[in-house]
């Protein structure tokens, strides 16, 4: 099993992120490696997680001297991967680790990628009154435009069945935040099993998504129903 924290300039979330990591993933499973998927940080992430690397051997640092974005980084990390399960989530923890168990299992019960949903009746977040009203016009237009069944495609807490997702990754083309969407999207059109379930989730300090970022997402929905439909 293999799981993947992906960074940028995320040192001091780190901190807690790797320990508590190590300690939620030693109860699932005693086979398993902790990706650090570092890209181009440059507070000190890299060094801290070089610290942690030499003392467990479990945890790995996957560096990379310049930025390639969330998503390019997670494609790396999954084929660099060497659990037969991957899973990732953010550095900052804002889904509670307590449902960690329940996605890895997910894919153990035989889907292919799991995920945590903000935004079924059952979930239990915290966050202000705009950014929740953004995420759901946001997903209600995936679901409309792109035909997906998935509530809550941009939640950081996600696990696969890899071989199944490394078949995937080579057609991905965004390589930032939209990553999530279209990897959920192309996965439930080669009808692969997608299951969703609840999380409890806060929003974290210093959130990196800029106001560019959902302004791109917003035109890469358009841009992805184009690649899908026009040959």
């Amino acid at each position: 099993m293999t799981a993947i924290i992906p960074v940028f300039n995320d040192r001091k979330a780190l901190e807690s992120a790797i320990p508590q990591s190590v300690g939620v993933l030693s109860a699932i499973s005693e086979n398993f490696e902790l990706i650090v998927a570092e890209d181009g940080s440059t507070d000190g992430s890299r060094e801290l997680v070089q610290e942690h690397e030499n003392q467990d051997r479990r945890v790995r640092l996957l560096h990379s001297d310049e930025r390639l974005g969330r998503g390019r980084a997670l494609n790396r990390a999954i084929v660099k991967a060497q659990g037969t399960i991957a899973c990732y989530y953010d550095a900052d923890l804002a889904t509670d680790m307590k449902h960690l168990p329940e996605l890895i299992g997910a894919i153990r019960k035989g889907a292919d990628i799991a995920t945590g949903s903000r935004l079924m009746p059952e979930s239990d977040i915290k966050r202000t009154g705009g950014r929740e009203i953004a995420s759901r016009t946001y997903n209600f237009l995936v679901r409309l435009i792109l035909g997906s069944s998935v509530h809550d495609h941009q939640c950081g807490f996600k696990a696969f069945n890899r071989d199944r997702i490394l078949a995937v990754i080579p057609e991905l083309r965004s390589g930032h935040w939209f990553w999530d969407t279209e990897l959920l999207v192309r996965c439930q059109r080669r009808g692969y099993r997608v299951t969703e379930f609840p999380v409890r989730w806060r929003a974290g300090k210093g959130t990196t998504v800029k106001v560019k970022d959902v302004v791109e997402m917003g035109s890469s929905i358009l841009r992805l129903w184009w690649q899908l439909h026009v040959p």
